[in-house]
C-alpha cells in the first residue's frame, strides 16, 4: 500500500504540472484570439530611420511588357477624382452576380500591407514593399491585364510592423507623387517611371512617424504637391515639375502626423487644406490656404491623437469627421464654417460618441444628403447630417475594418476575410443586392479604385481586378 502511494504521488504532481502548463497554454491562446489583431501587432519600427541613411536615396527604374490599357477610366488619387470614395463615371453596373461573384479579370501578388490603387490613362498605380530586396516599390500594371509596365525602388529598411505600404499615389498625365512606410515622398513620371525628386520627411522636416508609419495619401493640387509633414513644418506645397518648395506654413503648436490625408475645400471664395494634426494634447483641424500656405482657422473642437479617416466635405461649409482607435467621447463630429469679420471661424453642430458612430480606418461617404459608413460596431450604417443613425445593417451584416465605395448608386462593401457585398446607396434602408468572396486572404483593408466598370481591391498578399459592369 505504501509503495501504491509512493508511487501514486509523482504522478499527481506530473498531472497536475502538464494541467497547469495547458491551462496557462490555453488561457494565452484564449487571449489572443479574443482579442482583434490591430494594427501595431508586430514589433515596433524605428521612428526616426536608421542613422546613416542618406537624405536623397538613388532608386533603380526597371522596364516591362506590360501596355497601358485602351480604357478612359480615372480614379487618380485616394477617394477617386473628388476626394469622397464615389465614382463619377456614367457606367451602368451590374446589380447582381453569380456566386462566384464577379468576373475575376486579374491578379497580382503584393507585398505585404493595405496600400491601395490608384487609375489613370489605363495604368495602375501602386507603392508597395520588397521584402526580399528590403525596398519601396513603386509599380506602374496595365488595367486590362496587371501586366507590369515598369517599376521604380529604392532601398529602404522597413521592419514588419503589421503590414508595410498602406497609402495611395496621386497621379496626373504628367508625374505620380508616393509616400513611402517611412516618410520618402516620391515623385516620378507618370508615364515612363522616370525619377524627378525625393523628400525625405524624417530627415528633412523632423517628421515623427505616425504609430504603424505612414498612411497620409499625398495630394496633387494645380500642379503642386501638398504635404504635411507636422515636423519643422506642418504642411507645404512642392511644385511637381522641379521639386522647388511652393510654401511653408510654420507649426508653432508642434502637431505631429497622423493618418489622416489632407483634403481640399472651397469656402467663402478662398481654397485651402483641411488637415487633422495631433499632438500630445491631441491637436485639431487646420485649413492652409492654398494660395501662400497661411492658415486661415484652426480648431481644437476635434482633438483626437490617433486620427485615421479623412476629412469629409459636406455640402459648401460643414466637415465631418470621424474616429475610432481609443477615442469613446469623439466618434464623430460635425464642423460648420463660418464667415465673420473677414475670417473664418469654425464651430461644432454634434460631437457623438463612438457608441453612436465612429470610425476605425476607412473614411465615410457623403452622398445624396446621408453619410455612409461602417461603425465601430462593424455594421454599416446611414446617418443623417444631424449624425442620427438612420438605419444599420443587422448583426448577420458586418464588415470589420474593410473599406467600401459608391459607384451607379451602389454601394461596394468589404468585409475582413474578402466578402464584397453589393447594397443599395439608399436613405430607405438597408437593401442587399449581392453577396460573393473575391479575395481568399486575411485584412482585406487596402481602399477600393473604381474605373471603367472594374473595381481593385486587396487584401494582406494578393491584388485583383474584377468586372463589375453591367452585363
Amino acid at each position: 500500500m505504501k509503495k501504491l502511494v509512493a508511487d501514486f504521488i509523482p504522478m499527481m504532481f506530473a498531472v497536475a504540472g502538464v494541467l497547469l502548463l495547458m491551462h496557462l497554454w490555453l488561457g494565452a491562446d484564449a487571449a489572443v484570439n479574443l482579442q482583434e489583431r490591430l494594427p501595431g501587432a508586430d514589433s515596433k519600427p524605428e521612428n526616426a530611420g536608421a542613422a546613416d541613411e542618406p537624405v536623397k536615396i538613388a532608386g533603380t527604374l526597371t522596364q516591362s511588357d506590360g501596355v497601358p490599357a485602351d480604357l478612359p477610366g480615372a480614379w487618380p488619387r485616394f477617394r477617386g477624382l473628388n476626394y469622397d470614395a464615389i465614382s463619377p463615371e456614367k457606367v451602368s453596373l451590374s446589380r447582381n452576380w453569380p456566386a462566384e461573384g464577379p468576373r475575376l479579370i486579374w491578379s497580382v501578388d503584393v507585398g505585404e500591407g493595405y496600400a491601395g490603387a490608384a487609375v489613370l490613362e489605363g495604368r495602375v498605380y501602386l507603392i508597395d514593399y520588397d521584402q526580399a530586396n528590403q525596398a519601396d516599390v513603386i509599380r506602374c500594371l496595365s488595367l486590362g491585364d496587371g501586366k507590369e509596365i515598369w517599376r521604380y525602388s529604392y532601398p529602404i529598411k522597413v521592419k514588419r510592423w503589421h503590414g508595410m505600404s498602406r497609402t495611395v499615389p496621386a497621379v496626373t498625365d504628367k508625374c505620380i507623387i508616393t509616400m513611402g512606410p517611412r516618410g520618402h515622398v516620391t515623385c516620378l513620371d507618370s508615364k515612363t517611371g522616370e525619377f524627378r525628386w525625393m523628400l525625405n520627411l524624417v530627415k528633412e522636416y523632423g517628421t515623427m512617424l505616425p504609430q504603424w508609419y505612414t498612411a497620409q495619401c499625398p495630394l496633387i493640387d494645380d500642379g503642386k504637391a501638398i504635404l504635411a509633414p507636422a515636423g519643422t513644418v506642418l504642411m507645404l506645397a512642392v511644385d511637381c515639375a522641379t521639386g522647388e518648395i511652393v510654401w511653408q506654413t510654420p507649426n508653432p503648436d508642434k502637431w505631429v502626423m497622423t493618418h489622416s490625408s489632407i483634403v481640399p475645400m472651397e469656402f467663402g471664395g478662398s481654397r485651402f487644406y483641411v488637415y487633422c494634426g495631433g499632438s500630445t494634447n491631441a491637436g485639431g483641424v487646420v485649413g492652409v490656404s492654398a494660395k501662400d500656405g497661411q492658415v486661415l482657422w484652426k480648431t481644437e473642437e476635434w482633438r483626437v491623437r490617433t486620427n485615421v479617416p479623412m476629412p469629409v466635405i459636406v455640402g459648401q461649409d460643414r466637415i465631418f469627421l470621424s474616429a475610432g482607435y481609443g477615442q469613446y467621447d469623439y466618434g464623430c463630429t460635425m464642423l460648420r464654417l463660418v464667415e465673420s469679420g473677414g475670417k473664418i471661424a469654425v464651430t461644432s453642430e454634434f460631437v457623438h460618441p463612438t457608441s453612436v458612430f465612429g470610425t476605425m480606418q476607412h473614411t465615410p461617404i457623403f452622398y445624396s444628403g446621408h453619410i455612409y459608413g461602417v461603425g465601430m460596431d462593424k455594421r454599416l450604417a446611414c446617418l443623417d447630417l444631424q449624425g442620427n443613425v438612420v438605419w444599420v445593417s443587422t448583426s448577420a451584416n458586418t464588415f470589420g475594418s474593410g473599406p467600401y465605395a459608391i459607384a451607379d448608386g451602389l454601394l461596394y462593401v468589404l468585409d475582413d476575410s474578402g466578402v464584397l457585398t453589393l447594397v443599395e446607396a439608399s436613405a430607405s434602408g438597408y437593401s442587399q443586392l449581392a453577396r460573393a468572396k473575391v479575395l481568399d486572404g486575411i485584412e482585406s483593408w487596402g481602399p477600393m479604385a473604381i474605373a471603367s466598370g472594374r473595381l481593385i481591391v486587396r487584401d494582406l498578399n494578393r491584388m485583383v481586378c474584377l468586372d463589375i459592369a453591367g452585363q
